[in-house]
């Protein structure tokens, strides 16, 4: 892949296009006021420069960076420390994903023990090359 921008097909799972009429700009998108805020902050800090605005779709107001495509790749990097800051745990609660991990844990230490257990055992071969299952008596 050369530009990951020049793709037709968006199906809204990163947030950030080419622009519409210009091709040599990519409009960024937020619909969170607090992401769009830290946005604008970093892309000040680093001195790049944007156009800002907003469009209404699908009953949410969306922020719109306009970012010349040279800048690409710095504001790449922005757009991840930002998504970065203000992302949700995937598991919001501590004693839940402590316990995720212990029992986690557990279950592999059971499988490498049993792994570890059946190594050694071999198949009993009798005179026609066959393996013979010993759980059964024949008695």
């Amino acid at each position: 892949m050369d530009n990951p921008i020049d793709h037709v097909l968006d199906l809204g799972l990163v947030n950030y296009i080419k622009h519409p009429e210009n091709g040599n700009y990519i409009v960024f998108r937020f619909s969170d006021n607090e992401r769009a805020k830290s946005f604008e902050n970093y892309l000040l800090d680093a001195s790049i420069w944007f156009e800002k605005g907003e469009e209404d779709r699908k009953n949410k107001t969306y922020h719109l960076f306009g970012i010349h495509k040279n800048d690409f790749k710095k504001v790449s990097k922005i757009n991840f420390q930002v998504e970065a800051q203000h992302r949700k745990k995937l598991i919001p609660y501590s004693y839940l994903r402590y316990f995720l991990l212990v029992f986690s844990f557990f279950v592999m230490t059971l499988a490498i023990m049993g792994y570890c257990s059946a190594g050694n055992k071999k198949p009993v071969i009798n005179e026609t090359n066959t393996p013979v299952n010993m759980s059964v008596n024949p008695n």
